[in-house]
């Protein structure tokens, strides 16, 4: 199989690619084109970046006719679609670039498979199309779509423009949605590596409200091997949902980390607990999100592997080996 991987340099995409290339059954040629934004880092690549059935193109995935000589010239059999923005807080300041590399991305690349139609095309997408959840109950493929901010709109919208270009014009689509991803490697925007950092920094740790927010933690390895188990197994014009059945509030899964990193640095976990700031917060926040991912596990045999505490206790120790050694002195 010969895949062209759009956002392969961005935390998921990168590891998605490191996967399949040490992965045995894996025979084919990975093409990553990546416009290479601020989030995008190549040193996640670095193991594989020799690889001679691996291939980096900085592009944009808006350039519809590289897209299409793209997949003429590698004779690309399909398109794995990971290139989006994804912090919901940039997307509330400003909510065009997620317009643009989203939904027009996501169209762009449509139009290039639309003219190659022999191309599998996958989408990567989120449960934060659904809304937000209650105390109780979980989100299906069935669920009903109810984005709440305009990063989970520009998502839904890429969403309805698969599935339309699908029907439309007979392409072979699957499309699944995962709850949040965590690990090594990922941008320190987001909750775990942020907080990870700032710990190391002896700076605030702010947590929204009350910290009551509940997510579903998924660990990036078990989402990239998700992701194969779909292109080899799942079914043209399906959706699956992905989750990592690992449910947590926001101030318990802070409580969670500080305890490894001090652990891990052999301190007083009250250091950090003192740096623990509520903020005010985010505007429309949705309060929980749950994935069931009982067809995954019914239709293609997979469920996740990782346990919420070995996935943090190895990217805890991941972005300790990575810190600079000014950070490291707080276990003196």
């Amino acid at each position: 199989m010969k895949l062209l991987v759009t956002g392969g340099a961005g935390f998921i995409g990168s590891a998605f690619i490191r996967f399949l290339l040490r992965l045995t059954e894996f025979r084919g040629r990975i093409l990553n084109v990546d416009k290479l934004t601020y989030a995008a880092n190549l040193d996640n690549l670095k193991g594989v970046s020799d690889h001679p059935r691996y291939r980096f193109i900085q592009a944009d995935i808006n350039q519809t006719s590289l897209i299409e000589k793209l997949l003429e010239e590698e004779e690309i059999d399909a398109i794995v679609h990971f290139a989006a923005e994804t912090h919901v807080d940039r997307s509330i300041a400003s909510a065009e670039p997620f317009l643009e590399a989203n939904v027009r991305g996501t169209m762009s690349l449509l139009e290039a498979v639309r003219k190659n139609p022999h191309v599998h095309f996958h989408h990567i997408s989120t449960d934060e199309v659904y809304g937000s959840l209650g105390e109780s109950g979980h989100f299906t493929e069935l669920s009903p779509y109810r984005p709440n901010s305009p990063y989970s709109a520009t998502k839904a919208a890429s969403d309805h423009l698969v599935r339309a270009y699908a029907h439309t014009y007979n392409l072979s689509t699957t499309l699944s949605h995962c709850s949040n991803n965590y690990g090594p490697g990922q941008f320190p925007e987001k909750f775990i590596p942020l907080m990870i950092t700032n710990c190391l920094l002896q700076k605030p740790l702010p947590i929204y409200g009350r910290g009551a927010n509940v997510r579903d933690w998924l660990y990036v390895e078990d989402h990239a091997e998700a992701i194969w188990t779909i292109l080899k197994k799942g079914k043209k014009g399906q959706t699956y949902d992905i989750g990592g059945n690992c449910e947590l509030a926001n101030r318990d899964l802070l409580q969670c980390l500080i305890e490894i990193v001090s652990s891990e640095l052999n301190v007083e976990p009250d250091r950090f607990f003192n740096l623990v700031r509520y903020v005010t917060d985010r505007p429309g926040h949705d309060f929980r999100y749950a994935i069931d991912s009982a067809k995954m596990k019914r239709e293609l045999g997979w469920e996740p592997r990782w346990t919420l505490d070995r996935g943090l206790k190895k990217t805890v120790q991941w972005y300790l080996k990575k810190a600079p050694s000014p950070l490291k002195s707080l276990s003196v």
